[in-house]
């Protein structure tokens, strides 16, 4: 394999040779697979030695994630507005290559892992640069012609997002009534349509690395979308994203009021903290709906994985946060 990976490289590198070192399966990337390479590039504007990551599907994915070509595209747009992720080089779709498709980028070095990261202490400085990174995100705006494959938004970004949820738990072999109330309660509260930006959905404690006290890039691009600004600010804050320090109420690194400043600062709106509460309940809603399509990858055998059969187990604690943010408790 590692010599079709090399060959596709010379050619889309415009290298005289390439010699490709397969390293380490990344940790991380429940949905996704995270490959680290080390390239050697010989000849042309790449000449040199590269560490790289090869991403590619898992085995069995969830209906919320887009496919890899995607996933490209929205990585070049946000390299392209100024966002600090890692670069992407080339995207791969001839299954030849490498059993499925795939697509290059360059490897960042930090830690990523939630409870690691907010084991850290107050990280004021971490969660400004944050908040300046999603306003870069938020300045993409539709229409974009780098992004036409994205959905438009159809009703409101509110009303659009529940009509998705409750048609994944339609899917699903039990109910869970908790989530329906919680749905309905989103329903009756929707906000009005306004701002649209390009949202990252799920700009978390967990999805960027921290090296020497920066980031050093932000992840996970799979469930971007048009959307409103409010939904990833509320994602980030959300109780689930804590980790060890559920007290620390942005991300787990910092105050509210720390992140809330630094994004109003960077982008020039003015946040609606009423609209924060209300996304700050559909991200729990939302997150519950990913659990269970997570763990239905192991029930259904497809990928029988001891981390996907856990994160259906944290489905309890979600739906309890859900009825405690809609005031049914």
């Amino acid at each position: 394999m590692n010599l079709k990976i090399g060959e596709f490289i010379r050619d889309s590198a415009g290298a005289e040779s390439v010699r490709v070192e397969d390293k380490n399966l990344l940790s991380g990337g429940a949905i996704q697979e995270n490959r680290a390479l080390t390239v050697f590039i010989q000849g042309g504007e790449f000449n040199g030695e590269h560490e790289l990551v090869m991403r590619a599907e898992a085995p069995a994915t969830i209906a919320e994630s887009r496919p890899l070509a995607q996933q490209f595209a929205i990585l070049q747009a946000v390299k392209t507005a100024g966002v600090n992720v890692p670069k992407p080089l080339w995207y791969c779709g001839d299954n030849t290559v490498a059993g499925k498709p795939f697509y290059l980028m360059q490897r960042i070095y930090g830690e990523a892992l939630g409870v690691r990261v907010t084991r850290m202490g107050k990280q004021p400085g971490i969660a400004a640069e944050l908040a300046a990174e999603l306003a870069k995100i938020h300045t993409i705006t539709p229409p974009a012609e780098s992004l036409s494959f994205l959905e438009d938004v159809r009703s409101t970004p509110a009303i659009d997002a529940i009509h998705k949820y409750q048609a994944y738990l339609d899917d699903l072999p039990e109910p869970h009534p908790p989530l329906e109330w919680t749905l309905r309660w989103l329903q009756i509260n929707a906000p009005a349509r306004d701002e649209i930006v390009l949202c990252h959905r799920d700009f978390r404690t967990g999805n960027y690395m921290v090296n020497d006290g920066k980031v050093s890039g932000i992840l996970d691009w799979e469930f971007s979308g048009w959307g409103d600004p409010h939904e990833d600010v509320a994602w980030f804050c959300a109780r689930c994203w804590r980790f060890s320090a559920p007290q620390m109420e942005a991300g787990g690194i910092a105050t509210r009021d720390v992140f809330y400043d630094a994004y109003e600062r960077a982008s020039g709106r003015t946040l609606n903290r009423s609209l924060i509460h209300y996304w700050e309940t559909m991200a729990h809603a939302r997150w519950a709906v990913i659990a269970l399509q997570q763990t239905m990858r192991h029930r259904s055998n497809v990928e029988p994985s001891l981390e996907l059969a856990l994160i259906g187990r944290r489905v309890a604690e979600l739906e309890y946060e859900c009825l405690k943010l809609t005031e049914a408790l």
